[in-house]
């Protein structure tokens, strides 16, 4: 058995760069999301009313559902709740 070393889990998950870089940037913003319905302290209905998606939608994302969210989808969640700026100025 080899020790190899990995940057992030995605990347020892993932059969191709790309698709880590892909998990990698969804999993961010899964979690800069749900860092944002706990900071406001929103219900998942009210969360679901900022982000512009349905509650069921919330509640996969705050359970880390990430198989069910792609990028676009996550991005246009960050947007609309102000977020996309506050993402760019850690880069």
């Amino acid at each position: 058995m080899s020790n190899k070393h990995f940057a992030s889990v995605w990347d020892a998950i993932e059969d191709a760069p790309a698709q880590a870089e892909n998990m990698k940037l969804r999993s961010e913003l899964m979690i800069a999301l749900k860092d944002y319905v706990v900071r406001e302290g929103l219900s998942q209905a009210r969360a679901a009313k900022v982000f512009g998606v349905t509650q069921s939608r919330v509640s996969d994302l705050v359970r880390g559902k990430i198989d069910l969210f792609g990028l676009d989808s996550l991005i246009n969640m960050a947007a609309a709740a102000g977020l996309l700026g506050v993402l760019d100025s850690g880069a």
